[in-house]
């Protein structure tokens, strides 16, 4: 079988959507289904395309975003030419990976092609919105984000949520489209590990200075800012500790404004993108606690590989990273309160063989989310899809979709 991936987002981008995409593409191969992907160039002009190293994916000439320089956008025209390009590869169905241009492009040529198309709902749009446009007042950017979120999933065939607890939000927001839960799973080599004193070394960490992990995008919607406010309260008590924010994104720069002027300069530190094989798995294996309070996560991967990597896991629990921080986890769950986190923090950082047993039982939870297996879901689902009745063939002069160049 042979399935078409479009996605406003790929790899060198890091962040969750793109991790999910390979780790699927990959497991997938194994199932017998072949995908190619149509993802956004980000190599300046007149740049090598290092990217076409990887086999099945196609680049789309992409702008940069205003205001953020991480993302791109693809030249509508030039996606849907490269789409209509493919047209002749006999793909089964389209996967839809994003909410933006691939969504609606994807959709196009899905209804032309005969063929059934499935969207993964990645991204939670009502805090996206509430963060990303703040004039918004938060009712309106719920009520504008549940509009949204309706339209687009009922001109899909299934939707995939990584979550039962985003399968619950696409429901109480009225999506009548089937929902099949289907979490991106851990890939064999998270649990390879890594040298905590080599990363120490580059990053110029004392050996023996007890160290609090945040992995992921720096990004607003990511809660890193109460991070760094509940971190004096660790100092109090650990006053050597130092926090560790590993990722790149629009949140940066005020990040760094804020821990400026807490006087945290020499206590919080940015390692910055990290290589997710050596470099990363280097970081989960320096910490003594890792840290998250994310309020938007529709899965909350990362927590499972700090679990797999026997990093002690102190966090929040909203949304999709509930379904992952249940008793047998091993993970401490707080309150977003900064005296709770911290306390919990604290015992971690102070307590040796409660920080063996955590690891212990976090590595032994994650081997439950084999990538593997989620592969075999998907693929099945993907077989139902194909074999069910397709929607009709449109004809090649209709158009939909914002007309964007």
């Amino acid at each position: 079988m042979r399935v078409l991936y479009v996605s406003d987002v790929y790899f060198p981008r890091v962040n969750g959507v793109s991790t999910s995409i390979a780790t699927f593409r990959r497991d997938l191969a194994d199932c017998g289904v072949t995908t190619e992907l149509v993802a956004p160039d980000y190599r300046p002009p007149g740049a090598r395309r290092a990217e076409e190293a990887e086999p099945g994916v196609v680049r789309v000439p992409a702008r940069r975003v205003p205001g953020d320089p991480e993302d791109r956008r693809m030249s509508w025209r030039a996606l849907t030419r490269t789409l209509a390009g493919l047209a002749a590869r006999d793909f089964a169905l389209v996967h839809i990976q994003t909410p933006f241009l691939a969504h609606y492009a994807a959709l196009r040529f899905a209804r032309r092609a005969g063929i059934p198309a499935v969207a993964t709902y990645h991204t939670f749009f009502a805090e996206y919105l509430h963060h990303y446009v703040p004039a918004l007042p938060y009712g309106v950017s719920r009520l504008l984000a549940r509009g949204f979120t309706r339209s687009q999933c009922a001109a899909v065939q299934a939707l995939i949520a990584p979550s039962e607890q985003m399968r619950a939000v696409l429901e109480e927001y009225g999506v009548t489209t089937p929902i099949h839960v289907v979490p991106t799973g851990l890939e064999p080599d998270r649990f390879r590990a890594g040298d905590g004193a080599r990363f120490r070394a580059r990053a110029g960490i004392a050996r023996n200075r007890p160290l609090a992990l945040y992995v992921g995008r720096v990004a607003h919607e990511k809660n890193i800012g109460f991070l760094v406010r509940m971190f004096p309260q660790v100092l109090r008590a650990v006053p050597e500790a130092v926090l560790v924010i590993a990722g790149e994104g629009p949140a940066r720069a005020g990040l760094r404004a804020q821990v400026a002027a807490s006087g945290l300069g020499q206590q919080v530190h940015f390692a910055g993108y990290l290589e997710r094989g050596s470099e990363l798995l280097d970081c989960y294996a320096a910490a003594q606690v890792f840290v998250f309070a994310s309020r938007t996560e529709t899965q909350g991967l990362v927590l499972l590989e700090a679990m797999a990597q026997g990093a002690p896991v102190v966090s929040t629990a909203e949304l999709g990273a509930r379904s992952i921080l249940v008793p047998e986890s091993g993970a401490l769950v707080v309150p977003e309160r900064e005296d709770a986190f911290a306390a919990a923090v604290v015992r971690v950082l102070g307590d040796a063989e409660l920080r063996a047993q955590l690891a212990a039982r976090g590595r032994a939870y994650a081997r439950n989310w084999s990538s593997s297996a989620m592969a075999q879901r998907l693929s099945a689902l993907y077989a139902r899809l194909r074999d069910s009745p397709q929607p009709a063939r449109r004809g090649a002069t209709e158009s939909s979709g914002p007309r964007i160049y």
